[in-house]
């Protein structure tokens, strides 16, 4: 029982990250059906970017206590992200909107290439090890642990996720999303900027890439320029598990697949019999991913026009 409660924990730590960045995947879909696979490595330059940053301020201000470091260096990775984002959206894929869809797709794994080449000159490609900011002593939850920083990151996976359903469901900016991914002509005739919606979904996919970027370096210590691929991919298939296109499906997909790699991980060797061990956890997805294409190809929730932002 200990064991299954550890692994559950795991799992909603791990699909908590999933779901952060499958969001900015369904987002970005929802409104202009680009699947952008530079998304992942959007997440790495933030994970990168923290890391500067708290080198930087534990150099200049020692005392300064780690919840604040981690905080200046996610304000500032945020920033840097959605720049890059921006730049990216408005560089590679608005000149390609009326394109093959062919074409934005190639670009977008084009773009991941470049962003990967770019760390490996700027970090250069070591791995790094990442600071622990937060206390390290665990807390005991019915047998099984959960660390300062595994609970700071469900808490604040669950605060932006609120934050990110009312932006999207009670503001200005969300009906303007929504209407845009309904039909983006219409939306202008209405008085509604494609673009400048468009801009903005990128921008806020980008924060909620560096969010989960710090989240992944502070559960796993460590930091490289591919980093973002596994992460990427992942969130993609939680993506089209549940529904792309649909947030709360990106959300449910997200925290299924954790569930599912956890699970599959702390159980697998046992029922293979040793044959197959924890690091072959990674093949879950891969297998989600040709079930849910095969019998349920529009994933758990199904697309909805009406969520879709």
């Amino acid at each position: 029982m200990d064991v299954l409660l550890q692994q559950i924990i795991n799992g909603l730590v791990l699909g908590s990250m999933y779901a952060l960045v499958a969001l900015g995947y369904t987002m970005v879909y929802g409104i202009i059906g680009l699947i952008n696979f530079a998304h992942g490595d959007v997440l790495m330059v933030g994970a990168l970017t923290s890391w500067t940053i708290i080198s930087w301020a534990r150099e200049a201000s020692p005392g300064m206590p780690g919840w604040a470091v981690l905080a200046l260096a996610a304000l500032i990775s945020m920033g840097v992200c959605a720049v890059l984002n921006f730049s990216i959206e408005k560089l590679a894929y608005k000149p390609l909107r009326t394109s093959p869809r062919l074409a934005p797709l190639i670009t977008a794994i084009g773009m991941s290439i470049l962003l990967q080449t770019l760390a490996m000159i700027i970090w250069k490609p070591n791995p790094k090890s990442y600071p622990t900011l937060l206390p390290s002593e665990p807390f005991n939850l019915g047998g099984a642990v959960i660390s300062p920083t595994q609970v700071t990151i469900l808490a604040t996976t669950a605060i932006v996720l609120s934050l990110l359903m009312f932006i999207v469901n009670k503001t200005n900016l969300g009906r303007a999303m929504r209407a845009t991914a309904e039909n983006p002509r219409v939306a202008a005739l209405m008085g509604i900027k494609p673009d400048v919606v468009i801009s903005a979904t990128f921008v806020i996919g980008a924060m909620l890439a560096a969010i989960a970027g710090i989240m992944w370096a502070s559960n796993y210590g460590t930091v490289q320029h591919s980093m973002g691929f596994m992460p990427g991919l992942k969130a993609f298939v939680a993506a089209v598990f549940g529904g792309i296109g649909n947030l709360a499906g990106a959300v449910v997909g997200g925290i299924a697949l954790g569930l599912i790699e956890s699970l599959g991980a702390g159980y697998l060797g046992p029922l293979t019999g040793g044959f197959l061990g924890s690091q072959y956890s990674d093949i879950f997805a891969f297998i989600v991913l040709a079930i849910v294409l095969t019998l349920r190809p529009s994933g758990l929730l199904g697309e909805r026009v009406a969520d879709r932002a």
